[in-house]
């Protein structure tokens, strides 16, 4: 049984004795980056921020990752708003950093000596400077780092595999280390795989409250984009590894059907797109933008009519843990979607707010956009299903229900 999330606030979003709580994000993760993940930080640094908690953000310092002595300008890049308002202190954290200098055959010991330095390193700065503070980790070594701390809580993504982490994971939930899972998915397979005292809590990845301030006209936005204000408008915004099915959509738009359609796809490393665009080549109404940091997301969203989650049906990634923050972002802005019919994605959609197709069908994917298109009403209709839903799912209502369960954490073990 997973526990559900609640949607309210205000049980505990007021710190204990009324001062503001220290909270303590560790993430083996880049800090700035284009990836998913550095958004993500970003955006739940701030929630915590807004739920009434000062936030340290500690990251990696890897060798590759630009160097910038204005943390400000971390948060300008990856908040939808731009602004970052005093989210969170930056500490980046050293650790062993030689894995792109190996061909990839040889990275699995490379990497791994990566997460153990990062994780040990993390956890000594954690004991030796924040004593009292809620701590929340992303990676199992983390977690297992500080299993003896107390009041440490681990976000989990993807289920341990392999013996050595699954052990240290036993061990983290053995001492304490609270779970939270970034979707059901994760939730059940940590209950299947695991013994642990209670459910296992749920958040899944949530939306950046100031992204409704920052969204404009459909007028506006297309002007600023370059798309006839005529145009019907699909849009993809988001990464395109294989698992995201993004050639999936590019397939659907060589239907006749779509051929005076505008397909916007807005996302990307460098070689993805490339690689894309010279699958979409020929095909004028496909547009690839490449990646754009998140200031600009709320243009795009605001220019379409349809936005489209076509993930694959593997890995399980894809279909049982992702929380795409893409979602999230189409619901507060109004967007009708299209998604695969996939566990990850019927956790937080369902019928009243997107269309579901079958993974990796594109002629299904292709019937589902046109006729949305082609039913203004139901659009309408899903956009106001879709932003009555959002509301509980804003990083500042997740990050004050994490809040509470880390001073629950806290009580028991002081």
């Amino acid at each position: 049984m997973v526990t559900p999330s609640s949607s309210s606030e205000d049980s505990s979003a007021a710190p204990l004795g009324g001062s503001r709580d220290r909270v303590v994000i560790v993430a083996n993760a880049r800090m700035p980056s284009p990836r998913a993940q550095s958004v993500q930080l970003a955006q739940a640094a701030r929630g915590f921020r807004d739920a009434g908690a000062d936030v340290t953000l500690m990251h990696a310092k890897r060798r590759d990752t630009a160097v910038l002595a204005d943390s400000d300008a971390v948060f300008r890049e990856l908040l939808s708003a731009g602004s970052r308002e005093g989210v969170a202190k930056l500490l980046a954290i050293p650790c062993s950093d030689w894995i792109d200098r190996v061909p990839r055959r040889l990275q699995f010991v490379p990497a791994r000596a990566q997460e153990w330095t990062f994780g040990r390193s993390a956890a000594r700065r954690v004991l030796g400077e924040f004593d009292g503070a809620l701590v929340l980790v992303r990676d199992v070594e983390v977690a297992y780092a500080l299993r003896a701390r107390g009041g440490v809580a681990w976000e989990v993504h993807r289920v341990p595999g392999g013996r050595v982490r699954r052990r240290m994971a036993e061990r983290a939930f053995a001492a304490g280390v609270l779970p939270i899972a970034i979707s059901r998915g994760v939730a059940e397979d940590l209950e299947r795989g695991f013994e642990l005292p209670a459910p296992v809590a749920v958040e899944h990845d949530a939306v950046d409250g100031a992204l409704l301030g920052a969204l404009m006209s459909r007028a506006q936005a297309r002007a600023e984009l370059g798309i006839a204000a005529d145009a019907p408008v699909v849009l993809y915004a988001g990464g395109l590894m294989r698992w995201k099915g993004v050639d999936v959509l590019v397939e659907a738009a060589r239907d006749p059907r779509l051929r005076d359609v505008q397909i916007l796809i807005a996302g990307g490393m460098d070689q993805d797109v490339e690689d894309l665009r010279q699958r979409a080549a020929g095909m004028p109404n496909v547009r690839i933008d490449g990646y754009q940091p998140a200031p600009k997301i709320p243009a795009y969203l605001s220019a379409a009519d349809v936005a489209v989650v076509p993930n694959r049906r593997s890995p399980r990634i894809s279909s049982h843990y992702t929380s795409p923050l893409k979602v999230f972002e189409s619901l507060a802005a109004g967007l009708p979607l299209v998604v695969s019919d996939l566990p990850s994605l019927r956790d937080v959609l369902d019928e009243s707010c997107a269309s579901f197709v079958e993974p990796e069908n594109a002629e299904a994917l292709a019937d589902s956009v046109m006729g949305l298109l082609g039913d203004p009403p139901l659009r309408r209709e899903r956009a106001d299903a879709g932003t009555r839903r959002v509301q509980e799912h804003t990083w500042k209502a997740r990050s004050a229900r994490i809040l509470g369960r880390l001073r629950e954490l806290r009580q028991v073990g002081s």
